[in-house]
């Protein structure tokens, strides 16, 4: 979900006082880094299931998953930098469980997600340099409430699922169910805006050179959930076909 680092208080601190500051070239190469360890960590993963290692393979999935977010959460309220590759790494292996299962069940999905992905990544990237869209006060609060929504949704959804229950229509191939994809879908990108807006006023700002890595982190966090929404909505178009 949004990432709670990336907001304008931290965009707006005062310039930094010693060291090197915060560099939009430095945060892209942080991102690349930190997306480097995910394909591998994916890739691991994906090898396991294939190779028939797959208890091994679940565990890896379901305890990257766990980890991974437990260290989002750590990250996102502790700002600590050194836990971001340990969130690539652990995001990685969780994507690699889901892919190669997707991959298995939809051959060619997992290619198909990823183009998405970056599609929606450039598309929000010239809209956001364009200034077709603003990263203003009014967008960054309809964007934050509506994230919001999505992961009480969500949160519903998995207690329910203890108790034999699930949110109506949201997992189905059902026109709302597929439209409700498409909702996310664009929640999940408009969260790129904020993400880019922050890496930039930071640069400007001269905040301190560890913001880099909470930059990083941000474009990270919103770019495994616009990838699995991607999924999730390619998953209810063929099951409808």
């Amino acid at each position: 979900m949004s990432n709670p680092i990336l907001n304008e208080k931290f965009a707006e601190q005062e310039h930094v006082l010693q060291g090197e500051p915060m560099t939009i070239n430095g945060t892209l190469q942080l991102t690349a880094i930190m997306g480097v360890l995910l394909v591998a960590a994916a890739a691991f993963v994906w090898s396991k299931y294939t190779a028939g290692y797959t208890d091994l393979a679940k565990l890896l999935t379901v305890g990257g998953g766990i980890v991974g977010f437990i260290t989002g959460l750590f990250v996102a309220f502790t700002k600590t930098k050194l836990l971001v590759p340990v969130y690539a790494l652990c995001e990685g292996l969780f994507l690699g469980g889901i892919s190669v299962v997707a991959e298995m069940l939809y051959p060619g999905i997992v290619a198909q997600a990823v183009m998405g992905t970056f599609a929606a990544l450039f598309s929000m990237l010239i809209l956001y340099r364009l200034k077709l869209i603003k990263c203003t006060d009014k967008f960054r609060s309809v964007v934050f409430i509506s994230t919001a929504s999505v992961a009480v949704i969500y949160l519903v959804d998995i207690i329910g699922g203890f108790f034999n229950y699930s949110v109506p229509l949201i997992n189905t191939s059902t026109n709302f169910g597929i439209g409700f994809s498409l909702v996310v879908i664009v929640i999940a990108a408009l969260n790129l805006i904020i993400d880019f807006d922050f890496i930039e006023r930071g640069a400007q700002n001269l905040l301190p050179k560890d913001y880099e890595w909470y930059g990083a982190f941000g474009l990270m966090v919103t770019m495994v959930w616009l990838y699995l929404e991607i999924l999730r909505l390619l998953a209810k178009l063929n099951d409808r076909s």
